[in-house]
């Protein structure tokens, strides 16, 4: 038994301590980004709620159907789809992407 700590040694532990913590810290969030990259871009699914009870998302219209003019989702997040709502504005801020709707539309006579 070495008796109780003396001051010099509490401040010595105390500075171990300061070192110590943020770099398992550090290592513990770099462990947890650099598993969530590898993770995350394995699982990673573009539809994220459209027809999920579906084993594929399919859909088909006929041309004499679309009119003039018909605007179809390709980023997966509008309210509307297949129909494009402008959700992929948002999309896009928030990831960086570039993706926008299909225009399908009769040739101008």
């Amino acid at each position: 038994f070495s008796g109780p700590a003396t001051s010099d040694e509490h401040q010595s532990q105390c500075n171990q301590l300061t070192v110590l913590v943020p770099v398992v810290v550090a290592a513990a969030l770099g462990g947890f980004l650099v598993s969530r990259y590898f993770t995350g871009r394995k699982k990673s699914q573009v539809n994220n709620c459209v027809c999920k009870d579906s084993a594929k998302v399919v859909h088909s219209f006929d041309i004499e159907d679309i009119g003039t003019k018909a605007v179809y989702c390709r980023c997966w997040r509008s309210k509307k789809f297949p129909y494009c709502d402008g959700s992929h504005t948002k999309h896009n801020e928030i990831t960086g992407d570039n993706v926008g709707p299909l225009i399908i539309k009769k040739k101008d006579a």
